[in-house]
């Protein structure tokens, strides 16, 4: 059986990043990362500082500390805009329909996730802590376990690969769901067997035990259940140990029909591997040779060797070999 074509992705992206001039020095943000996914995505632009009536261009925002929490203030012109922004949070992600991810402006006190400036209350006084902002602190909280990214942070190699296994994934389980029949849960959860091995064993075996139940539950909730584990499942990035169990698995399906020094080679690249002395990539690239040579049934239906597009795939990588999600 060949795989389908993947589901477009929904994404909600901050638009001055690639899609309007609304900064609050009216630029807009190029960026190759968002450029590269408009053919394969459906992105949803959203400006929620132009959204609350700030206007383009505008008098910069920041986040201050109150005694009465976290406020959105406008030092020149001593507006607090907390409440406006609070209130279009709320009603534009109610409003969105279903979603698979985020790429939110860095730093920014309404998009930011992380690394946003904190300044105590109404003060000259440098900033003195970091959070995240009003919009994207709404998303963190009504999307647990989502994709949430911020568009310097996809410039890096892993965590861009990461971020697009989990929002192709989710966005072909949506299509899945809303066939919504016992016989389609089983084949999206045989296609995600391996990748979800390597990604967390345990939450795997779960929903491997909610799939040899699935005739014996409630059909809503059964989808509800393995649509949960499924998110919590690809939400951290996976480790190296993990790949290598994926590996060998996948290698017990071709090894018989390999010549003994096809075998030691492969043991070699996966003992390189584990020195960290080749990418994941090469052990990979063998056994898929080796599945086309075989037209191996099993591993053909696997996501885990293709988990978003081909064409996206790219070696660019702004930590220039750092690596952060084998640590």
């Amino acid at each position: 059986m060949e795989l389908e074509p993947f589901a477009r992705p929904r994404v909600v992206v901050s638009a001055c990043l690639e899609f309007e001039a609304v900064r609050y020095n009216g630029a807009r943000i190029p960026d190759a990362v968002i450029r590269s996914l408009a053919p394969y995505v459906e992105f949803l632009p959203v400006c929620p500082e132009v959204a609350v009536g700030m206007g383009v261009p505008r008098d910069p925002v920041r986040l201050v500390q109150t005694s009465e929490g976290v406020r959105m203030w406008q030092p020149e012109t001593g507006r607090d805009w907390t409440e406006p922004m609070q209130q279009f949070a709320c009603a534009f992600l109610e409003g969105i329909g279903p979603v698979d991810g985020f790429i939110l402006k860095s730093r920014s006190p309404s998009c930011g996730i992380r690394e946003v400036k904190l300044y105590p209350e109404q003060s000259p006084i440098p900033a003195s802590g970091k959070g995240a902002g009003l919009f994207a602190r709404a998303v963190l909280e009504r999307f647990p376990d989502y994709p949430i990214e911020d568009e310097g942070r996809l410039t890096n190699l892993q965590i861009r690969e990461h971020f697009l296994t989990r929002i192709f994934a989710l966005a072909l389980w949506r299509r899945y769901r809303e066939r919504g029949r016992v016989r389609d849960l089983v084949e999206f959860h045989t296609q995600y067997k391996l990748l979800l091995l390597y990604y967390n064993q345990s939450l795997l075996q779960k929903l491997g035990q909610l799939v040899a139940q699935a005739r014996h539950l409630p059909r809503e909730e059964l989808f509800a259940r393995y649509g949960e584990l499924f998110r919590r499942a690809l939400a951290r990035m996976p480790r190296t140990g993990n790949a290598e169990n994926v590996l060998l698995h996948a290698f017990g399906y071709v090894s018989d029909r390999l010549s003994a020094a096809e075998k030691a080679y492969f043991l070699d690249v996966l003992l390189q591997f584990r020195r960290r002395q080749l990418p994941l990539s090469v052990p990979v690239a063998l056994l898929r040779a080796w599945i086309v040579r075989f037209d191996e049934p099993y591993l053909k239906r696997q996501r885990f060797f293709l988990p978003y597009p081909q064409e996206l795939v790219t070696l660019y990588d702004s930590s220039r070999g750092r690596d952060i999600a084998q640590r």
